[in-house]
């Protein structure tokens, strides 16, 4: 399935949700951060929670052990060019990146790994949770297969 929104496009798998939409705009889930309109992506391996915060709060507690939740949030033009956001291109993630501690709140079983980067002159967060840190090695190739599907325009 293509989603395409906001100079944002990617071709998930058969069997994943996902949805692109503008924080702020009234459209989409709740938002974390009302007032600010960059997008933010959520894709998933699983039916995504139509009430779930930017980071996926709400979609994290149904989330079982073969499960995976990638969002991408970006920031606003100002990040550009800031320390934080100085790696450039969409990250390759690694059974390494992954930790429990990583979880905005954590949650038994799951772990979590937040990359800051530019991509075509845009600054993003790209925050990935596991279903099972045990089995982190195992969900990495989809996780990555993914994000090898995903496209970012200059704005």
């Amino acid at each position: 399935m293509d989603l395409t929104a906001h100079g944002i496009a990617v071709d998930i798998p058969a069997g994943w949700d996902g949805e692109i939409y503008q924080r702020g705009s009234g459209i989409g889930p709740l938002s974390d951060s009302p007032g600010e309109t960059e997008p933010v992506v959520h894709l998933a391996n699983f039916p995504l929670v139509s009430n779930r915060g930017d980071f996926g709060s709400g979609a994290v507690e149904v989330m079982v052990a073969d499960n995976l939740l990638i969002v991408l949030f970006e920031y606003g033009s100002e990040s550009v060019g800031t320390a934080l956001f100085a790696a450039s291109g969409i990250p390759t993630v690694a059974a390494e990146d992954f930790a429990p501690h990583t979880m905005q709140r954590p949650i038994p079983g799951q772990s979590g790994a937040q990359f800051f980067f530019t991509e075509t002159g845009r600054a993003f967060c790209l925050y990935v949770v596991l279903g099972s840190h045990a089995r982190r090695r195992q969900l990495i190739p989809e996780v990555n297969l993914v994000l090898r599907n995903l496209n970012v325009s200059p704005i």
